[in-house]
C-alpha cells in the first residue's frame, strides 16, 4: 500500500510538472498549449480521486489503521 501512494504522488508531482512545462513553454499554437496542459491537469485530479478512494477501500478492509488524536474524551 505505501508503494501505491508513492507511485501515486509522483504520477501527480510528473503530471502537474507537465502541466506548468506546456503553460511556460514559448512557441507553438496556443490552442494545442492549452489542451495539452487541461489533459495534464485533468490527469492530475484523476489521480488524486483515485488514491483517495483507494485510502479509503484500503482503510475499510483493514490494510491500514487511522492513527492520530481521538475523536470523543
Amino acid at each position: 500500500m505505501k508503494y501505491l501512494v508513492i507511485v501515486a504522488f509522483v504520477g501527480i508531482l510528473a503530471s502537474l510538472g507537465s502541466a506548468l512545462f506546456f503553460m511556460m513553454r514559448n512557441g507553438g499554437n496556443d490552442r494545442t498549449k492549452g489542451n495539452r496542459m487541461a489533459r495534464a491537469l485533468a490527469v492530475r485530479v484523476g489521480l488524486s480521486v483515485v488514491l483517495f478512494l483507494c485510502i479509503l477501500v484500503a482503510w475499510q478492509l483493514g490494510y491500514i489503521q487511522p492513527t492520530g488524536l481521538p475523536a470523543t474524551r
